[in-house]
């Protein structure tokens, strides 16, 4: 491993990730990635970042957190045309499970390149999400569970004892909830408006899920003192060596997806208080993987701040 570590903040994502479709109409596409982009390129973001594109994950990679009948399952229904869909909200293209190995693999190469002090910190521009994907079930749009691959190839790869996982999407991370709620390795922080899909996580499957259910129209101050009173000190106890975040920007105030009240501050602030953390404990080690956001106004400004507050600007 390197001695010193390079500044710069990746960018991860990978051309595949656009082919990915489920339908006309469907919030979770490919104009998403596009949305950030252009962002990014409008506050000058775009040319600070170091761009790589991801190379797919390995099926024993993703045989660490997923049932090999299941990823066999997902390859024998890949449609050769049209759409096969997996659950009422989640169907794959042709493209699809392509898509779905190089977002997996984002989330392995920027682990890679952070341990070889290669980068400092990186977010990962992908799609299918993941954080719904159980052992051995796609559900909530995603398909392998992305953050779960990360985290387990820094574990397995690495040595590494302690992985946080930070989920601020809006909905329970589920899938990382299942994957990792009887290994003590992994702490998961979340938060997740609740009642609402998937309609769990109010009660933690184990003492290493720090899971906190939000009433609708929850705003920042609440947000921010949550984060305050629960992560930050579970956080900080755990003494993370990588932290993985789950980065959902579906609790923003303009996404329809939600009934929550977030703004961009509130991502920017939650960010910087990440970035502590992992310059405290973890040498700066932060791989962020995209999740929701669907509103693609309000996704790609807060995916922008985001994106500043890793990368130090």
């Amino acid at each position: 491993m390197a001695t010193t570590r390079n500044d710069v903040t990746a960018y991860i994502s990978a051309s595949a990730c656009t082919m990915h479709e489920m339908g006309k109409g469907h919030p979770e596409c490919p104009e998403r990635l596009s949305a950030i982009q252009d962002r990014l390129m409008a506050a000058g973001l775009w040319d600070t970042l170091l761009h790589v594109e991801s190379e797919p994950a390995s099926y024993a990679q993703l045989a660490r957190v997923h049932d090999t009948a299941y990823l066999d399952k997902l390859a024998q229904m890949s449609p050769s045309h049209g759409y096969v869909h997996l659950d009422p909200d989640t169907a794959i293209n042709p493209y699809s499970l392509r898509a779905a190995y190089h977002a997996a693999g984002a989330g392995i190469s920027a682990v890679d390149m952070i341990m070889r002090g290669q980068i400092h910190n990186a977010f990962c521009a992908v799609r299918p999400p993941g954080h719904h994907a159980e052992h051995a079930r796609a559900m909530g749009f995603c398909m392998f569970n992305n953050v779960a691959v990360a985290a387990a190839h820094a574990m397995a790869q690495y040595g590494l004892e302690r992985v946080a996982i930070v989920d601020f999407d809006v909905h329970h991370g589920n899938g990382t909830e299942d994957i990792f709620c009887k290994d003590p390795r992994v702490l998961m922080t979340g938060w997740f408006q609740h009642p609402f899909f998937p309609y769990c996580g109010d009660v933690p499957l184990g003492e290493n899920m720090k899971n906190i259910p939000k009433p609708r129209a929850t705003t920042g101050p609440d947000f921010r003192a949550m984060v305050s009173e629960h992560w930050l000190p579970a956080l900080d106890a755990f003494k993370p060596q990588l932290i993985v975040v789950s980065a959902g920007f579906d609790a923003h105030r303009e996404d329809d997806m939600s009934s929550m009240g977030l703004v961009e501050s509130d991502y920017a602030w939650v960010t910087q208080e990440i970035v502590k953390l992992a310059d405290l404990h973890a040498e700066g080690r932060v791989v962020s993987m995209l999740e929701g956001g669907y509103d693609l106004s309000s996704l790609a400004r807060s995916v922008a701040v985001h994106v500043k507050e890793l990368a130090g600007l």
